[in-house]
């Protein structure tokens, strides 16, 4: 079975399986989301460092469900309002997924995670972010006839 994990009840596994795959610890405050399958926690996203117009994530993991996605988003878009935020990572698969859903690379952090470990400084700004939830349009966007978003 398919779950969106939410709760503050979750933060433990949550956070465990983050510092599990990423090799760092996590100091509150912070809020989670992830998804599990059977049981099994196969993504998790941390937000910390909020400050009211960005806010950063830490992701981890694999088979990211749109529906996650769009939980995501809302999160950050509808509920936070935030402008942006702000991903530091030295994972491929999470540059690709940030650029999936509609970021930017924005630098280069040097040995951010250690000697020899740089991280890739990575943003999405709200107008950018592809997986908004059914019905929310960001500021700045409008639709066009053919149902495709123009900035």
């Amino acid at each position: 079975m398919f779950r969106i994990l939410t709760t503050v009840d979750d933060y433990p596994r949550i956070t465990a399986f983050l510092s599990e795959r990423l090799g760092v610890q996590f100091f509150p405050p912070y809020t989670c989301i992830a998804s599990e399958r059977h049981g099994k926690i196969e993504c998790a996203i941390l937000f910390n460092i909020y400050t009211g117009f960005d806010i950063h994530v830490t992701i981890a993991g694999n088979k990211f469900s749109r529906g996650l996605l769009r939980e995501f988003g809302w999160y950050l878009f509808r509920q936070l309002e935030v402008e942006r935020f702000t991903a530091i990572t030295e994972k491929q698969n999470v540059v690709r997924l940030v650029e999936r859903l509609g970021g930017k690379r924005e630098g280069v952090i040097r040995n951010h995670f250690g000697p020899g470990r740089d991280a890739i400084l990575m943003g999405v700004l709200r107008s950018e972010y592809r997986f908004h939830a059914h019905g929310f349009q960001p500021e700045g966007t409008k639709r066009h006839s053919d149902g495709a978003n123009a900035v």
